[in-house]
């Protein structure tokens, strides 16, 4: 082994690792070099067994297997939002979910993005994973607002597209709300927030505040584009801006305050409804390289972005373009910072789910200036992000359950299991070589759903426009693309024969037609919700009958990501017969509450 080999090892840096489908990859010396080098100095990552630590375990729902509604919260179409979903529209959905009998409803990450450059809208590219999205708040709810503050033209055209218009949005609602808080004397946010929130929101403020200063100079919002000096935050240009503009620091702690309170009503919203568990909260797997969560932080690893090999989606691997915590930081601090994190979302929320859970004991890293093929998976202290997860999480109540898809590593779910961390299963991955696992033989310590943003919709899938998806973005090659066309045919008539053989459909309807039938659509529906998971969600926008996805990992502007709107306004959807069937059909199954 080399020298480097050996340091690389030393900081757990793996030197070869198993990819999807069991292939050995070995790592380029010249990855390890760098790698080691944005770690460096650190100390030795102590060995450890993937297993949670005796003692340790996460907050559990009580009660019958349960179920709830996961949405995208920008996709709402209402009649008084400005053009995306937000805080208030949660609460309506809360009144009407908790009325049919939803123990939760499940969200998008709620991260705050940058205001200065709304364009970049991906919840889980965050600039803090600590703080939330102005763009949710509902301005109209807002103190010191009036109606003439906004204008009502601009309103009824953002309500009208088809897309999320977020530059658009954030330039409407941002204008509303600093005449709102003139209108109310200017305020910073109260004593009490300022203490909980400490340094972290201090921070923030000032990034925002440098932020749209330097965007209005040209620069780009991200730290990393600004000039040497700015990129300093405890630096003395930024320490002299920060005196400078007290009054926008004022603001934006002001605006953090504003939407955490819209939050907890929607959390209030949800319990008054009768439902056990509530909001259920994502929480991103890593925050933008450029953004206020890794700005002037020590225990962001920098010169890295968290990604994943290649597998059956993506040929190449992925480059997710986030910057990871530090290992070093996690293993010397016990994941203190990672312990605050969660324990700051979960103040609002009864469940999490961690994205790519797999990142409590590894993350594939990219050192800057490779692509994802090259990476390889660095190891974190697994007992320290278990305690500080499990007691944050019994401390404020909420179960955790973590997104175990990919590449994961034998023994991770049945780590997870012993730490009381619910596995996730997607319908379209639960399957043997030819068939879908029946209801009876999913775990009971998971939650069940049918796809997610990262997947099509039922009805997408069932057209096999994902397939197209990624031929026509060349995600996959020719050879693949069309192997995955020619077998989706077959995957539909299996799904079809699971549903009769679960006495779900008298008949196996055609496969070849153009949209699933609504007896498809609620017998999958059925069978997901027959299972013996705690939890099983269904997304709005099978509610909806949507067919275009959310997102199209691995692309950029080529899609439209995190943008498409429900067709339908909240009422419609609420009030077609898709919905109700739905509902009913799930209900039949679990008329019970989790608590």
């Amino acid at each position: 082994m080399t020298d480097i080999g050996a340091r690389a090892r030393e900081l757990g840096i793996q030197l070869d690792y198993e990819g999807v489908g069991g292939t050995r990859h070995e790592v380029p010396e010249e990855t390890l070099e760098k790698l080691v080098a944005a770690f460096e100095p650190a100390p030795a990552m102590r060995p450890q067994a993937l297993e949670a630590p005796r003692g340790v375990r996460c907050h559990l729902p009580e009660g019958p297997p349960a179920w709830g509604v996961a949405v995208q919260l920008y996709q709402i179409r209402t009649a008084r939002n400005w053009g995306i979903g937000d805080f208030a529209d949660l609460e309506t959905l809360a009144a009407i979910l908790g009325a049919q009998g939803a123990s939760f409803i499940g969200l998008n990450p709620l991260h705050t993005m940058f205001l200065a450059d709304p364009a970049r809208c991906s919840p889980f590219s965050p600039s803090n994973r600590r703080f939330l999205n102005p763009l949710y708040i509902a301005v109209d709810r807002v103190e010191g607002f009036a109606p003439a503050m906004a204008d009502p033209d601009e309103i009824a055209r953002l309500q009208a597209t088809d897309l999320v218009d977020y530059p658009a949005v954030a330039a409407l609602k941002l204008r509303a709300l600093r005449a709102a808080w003139q209108a109310a004397g200017a305020p910073d946010a109260s004593d009490a927030f300022r203490k909980e929130g400490g340094d972290d929101l201090d921070r923030h403020a000032l990034f925002e505040t440098v932020s749209a200063h330097m965007v209005a100079r040209g620069h780009g919002a991200g730290w990393r584009s600004w000039p040497p000096a700015w990129q300093d935050a405890e630096g003395p240009d930024v320490t002299g801006f920060a005196r400078d503009h007290a009054p926008d620091l004022a603001f934006h702690r002001w605006l953090q305050e504003q939407a955490d309170r819209q939050l907890a009503r929607a959390q209030d919203a949800c319990r008054e409804a009768g439902m056990g568990i509530g909001l259920y909260l994502d929480i991103a797997v890593g925050e933008a390289a450029d953004g206020s969560g890794s700005w002037g932080r020590p225990d962001v690893l920098p010169g890295v972005r968290i990604g994943a090999p290649p597998d059956y989606f993506n040929e190449k691997g992925q480059d997710w373009g986030l910057a990871p915590l530090s290992p070093a930081a996690m293993t010397a601090t016990r994941a203190a910072s990672f312990g605050t994190l969660i324990g700051g979302v979960m103040r609002r929320a009864g469940a999490v789910r961690i994205d790519h859970a797999m990142g409590l004991w590894q993350l594939f890293l990219i050192p800057d200036g490779a692509d994802a093929s090259t990476g390889t998976y660095a190891r974190y202290p697994l007992d320290d992000m278990l305690r500080a997860l499990a007691q944050a999480s019994n401390r404020h109540g909420a179960a955790v359950i973590g997104e175990d898809l990919g590449n994961v590593p034998p023994g991770f779910r049945e780590m997870m299991e012993d730490a009381g961390i619910l596995s996730y299963r997607i319908l379209f991955f639960e399957r043997d070589e030819t068939d879908f696992i029946p209801p009876q033989d999913y775990p009971a310590h998971a939650l069940a759903c049918l796809s997610t943003h990262d997947l099509p919709t039922f009805q997408g899938w069932w057209r096999g426009d994902d397939v197209r998806l990624r031929q026509e973005f060349d995600l996959v090659g020719e050879d693949t693309g069309r192997e995955q066309a020619e077998a989706r045919p077959a995957e539909r008539k299996a799904l079809l024969d699971a549903l009769a053989d679960a006495g779900l459909l008298p008949e196996s309807p055609d496969t070849a037609e153009d949209a699933a039938p609504l007896e498809v659509v609620l017998a999958a529906h059925r069978y997901l919700a027959r299972t013996p998971c705690r939890l099983m969600a269904v997304r709005l926008e099978d509610l909806a009958g949507e067919t275009r996805p959310v997102n199209l990992p691995s692309t950029q502007d080529e899609y439209p990501n995190w943008r498409p709107k429900l067709g339908l306004a909240l009422d419609d959807v609420v009030a077609s017969d898709t919905f109700r069937a739905i509902v009913a059909g799930i209900r039949s199954e679990r008329p019970g509450r989790a608590d």
